[in-house]
Order: structure tokens, then sequence, then C-alpha cells
């Protein structure tokens, strides 16, 4: 049963699509992000969407949880050829062998610069001057597939070993995780998270 969407408030078109995506958009869509264990959950549904429809991830995303040690990067990083194997098997996710040894790998090195810099979000966030950027979209139309700044991260995610990370993707990881705000100007989360 589909639950009633307020309608009073203003939201970005891309998300209008069904309940799952609303919810998504209202509760954590440019939220800026502090907690390492969500980057890394992101990094993976976002190398997990590659080619596909966000909304195909996000029907998967409690399988993801479960088979991805609740995104746990240490626990990620230990995955034997083994449990990949048994993971290809599962339909709960998106059975990608590439996704899925690039999941790993990521993992092995998102603890390195977890070492390097103290967290992941101490890395991610200087690419922005550890603040999100605001940016003035007036429509969807507005909103581009990659910026500098992506370009720059993904350069040096590539560069450390990363997998299924271009900077459309980093953009997308971005995107979610508050670095940028991108809802357009008449939403309502826009002004929210301005402040």
């Amino acid at each position: 049963m589909a639950t009633k969407i307020s309608t009073e408030k203003q939201r970005c078109s891309w998300c209008l699509k069904f309940d799952q995506y609303i919810k998504y958009h209202d509760e954590e869509w440019g939220v800026p992000v502090h907690d390492d264990r969500t980057h890394f959950e992101f990094l993976i549904l976002e190398g997990a969407q590659a080619g596909l429809s966000w909304s195909t991830i996000l029907k998967k995303r409690e399988g993801y949880r479960k088979v991805f040690a609740n995104f746990d990067p240490v626990k990620v990083a230990r995955f034997s050829e083994k449990k990949i194997e048994a993971i290809l098997l599962n339909p709960a996710i998106i059975r990608n062998r590439l996704k899925v040894n690039a999941a790993v790998n990521n993992a092995k090195r998102f603890l390195e610069i977890q070492k390097e810099f103290g967290s992941f979000d101490q890395y991610i966030w200087s690419f922005v001057g550890q603040k999100p950027i605001n940016l003035n979209r007036k429509s969807l139309s507005e909103v581009p597939a990659t910026t500098k700044e992506s370009d720059v991260l993904s350069k040096d995610l590539i560069k450390r070993g990363f997998k299924f990370v271009g900077s459309t993707v980093i953009y997308a990881h971005m995107q979610a995780c508050g670095l940028v705000n991108d809802h357009i100007e008449s939403c309502f989360r826009y002004k929210e998270l301005k402040k």
C-alpha cells in the first residue's frame, strides 16, 4: 500500500516517480554526511548504480546492507574469493562481478585513506573546502552530470586504486552526501539544507 505523499511541498522533479524516491529525497539526498560508514555505503551503492537507475539500487539497498556487512569497510575488505562467489549468487544485489570485486577493492582503498587522513570524511570534504557548495539551480536541466570538483576527486580516487569512481559516479556521491546542494531553488529542501 502506497503512503500518501504531501503535495503541499515543492520538490525536485526527479524524485516524483515513486514513494521510496520521495522519502530518499526528503530525508537523505543532499544532507551533509560526516560518517565514514555512510560514505562507504554510498560509494558501494553509487558504483553499483553505474549504467542502471537509482530506483533499481534503492529497491536493493536492504539487500546490499545484508550482503556487504552493513557497509563495514573493515569486514568488506576481508571478503574472500569464496565469499565473493557466494555474493554473486545472491539476487538481493546487482550480481555484476566487476562491481562486487570493485566494492571489496574499494573497501581496502577506503581503509588506506582513513589511515592517511584520520577519516574518509576529512579526505572527501577537503575537495569542497570542508563545507557544502550551495548551487542555485532553477531547474533540473541545469544540474550537470559532472563538475570540476568531481573530476578532481575522481582522478584522485582512481590514482589511489579505487574502481567504479568515474566523475559521474563521484558527482552522484557528492550530491547524495551533501558536498553539493543540488536541490533546485524551488524545492523545500534547498533552503533547509542551505542553512
